[in-house]
């Protein structure tokens, strides 16, 4: 996989599978990059990553040789996602895009001029992409979060901005922006469901790709056969935490002999 085919493969709403990784620990991002996941999706927002270990880990996704790196900026502004995408990364998650506006300021920030906003200055993206602007275009794309209530009552609209590649839905925002009481609460269920069927019909109709994040393997399945185009699983930090549970778990149940 590489930037001008993951690119392609997006467009075309063929359904990928990504990771999400929140860890400064590009040796274990690298191990996790020859795995096949489609992508793997550094959290610059949320995540543990600064820029050094974003530059490290985006090399560390390229020698493992199978995915494609991808980064969830720290927000929606011109800088950050430029220092991401001149640091080689195949596309950029951006989050809290509650208006058309906004989300066409995200892809504005993606291109160059005339038809963007973006600085010249491709660094490492000129070895993996290629340095001339038009590659750059056609190989590299943005990615508009919808999690607040505000994007998703504007989430046709924003699907219909030229440019934009595709949704993403940041489930926990998005659950907590519909009334639960925290990021997981089944009381707000009925809802949550009817707004991932929303987000998914309105990308459907514009014709872009539409991606959730999921806690594991089966939920993301089941999110990539109700209609989903592409599903992020879980994360680093937690699975390092469950192995660990698990395995202190094993070694202090009762021997059976």
């Amino acid at each position: 996989m590489n930037a001008a085919r993951f690119a392609t493969a997006l467009r075309s709403r063929e359904r990928l599978v990504g990771y999400w990784s929140i860890l400064d620990a590009p040796v274990a991002t690298e191990r996790i990059a020859r795995l096949g996941y489609d992508y793997v999706c550094l959290d610059g927002q949320h995540g543990l990553i600064g820029y050094s270990g974003l530059l490290q880990s985006l090399t560390a996704i390229d020698a493992g040789g199978a995915s494609v790196g991808l980064v969830r900026v720290e927000a929606n502004d011109p800088v950050p996602i430029g220092r991401a995408l001149d640091a080689g990364a195949a596309g950029v998650i951006v989050p809290l895009v509650d208006t058309p506006e906004q989300a066409a300021d995200a892809v504005a920030s993606c291109r160059y001029a005339p038809a963007g906003r973006r600085s010249y200055g491709p660094m490492r993206s000129a070895l993996r992409i290629g340095p001339a602007p038009a590659d750059a275009h056609e190989a590299t794309v943005v990615l508009a979060m919808i999690e607040t209530a505000a994007g998703l009552a504007a989430v046709k609209e924003i699907c219909a901005v030229p440019g934009l590649d595709g949704v993403y839905i940041g489930p926990s925002d998005l659950r907590i922006a519909l009334g639960g009481a925290t990021s997981t609460d089944p009381a707000v269920d009925r809802e949550f469901e009817a707004a991932l069927r929303a987000v998914r019909e309105a990308a459907d109709e514009a014709g872009i790709a539409v991606g959730i994040h999921t806690p594991d393997g089966a939920t993301a399945a089941r999110r990539l056969a109700e209609g989903f185009t592409y599903a992020s699983v879980s994360s680093d930090l937690t699975h390092l935490e469950q192995a660990a549970r698990d395995h202190l778990g094993a070694a202090r149940r009762p021997s059976a002999t």
